[in-house]
């Protein structure tokens, strides 16, 4: 079972940074795909961006060249690094893991951006 937990969410000035951290459970984090999501309200949910078990990322156009996501095996993390952050930025984003066939969802955290 992976279980996933969100922290790091709140309300930041449009430009401002925020990064966002998943702790996830189970065993094999370092095989597992990480990835972000957000959903807006009214809208469905997208994806953010996306690490490989060999850390390769790839990101929503929305967000390149502004968001980093990254990950510590040691510590079975993943962090979501937002820079340069816009009013459309804010959601409730959610941590995913792919783990053996599965996808598992993070009760999500909620980011205002706002002035």
């Amino acid at each position: 079972q992976v279980q996933l937990v969100e922290s790091g969410g709140g309300l930041v000035q449009p430009g401002g940074s925020l990064r966002l951290s998943c702790a996830a459970s189970g065993s094999g984090f370092s095989m597992y795909v990480m990835g972000w999501y957000r959903q807006a309200p009214g809208k469905q949910r997208e994806f953010v961006a996306r690490i490989t078990s060999g850390s390769s990322t790839n990101y929503a156009d929305s967000v390149k060249g502004r968001f980093t996501i990254s990950r510590d095996n040691a510590k079975n993390m993943v962090y979501l690094q937002m820079n340069s952050l816009k009013p459309e930025d804010t959601a409730i984003y959610y941590c995913n893991a792919l783990a053996w066939g599965s996808f598992h969802w993070g009760q999500g955290t909620q980011v205002t951006v706002s002035s």
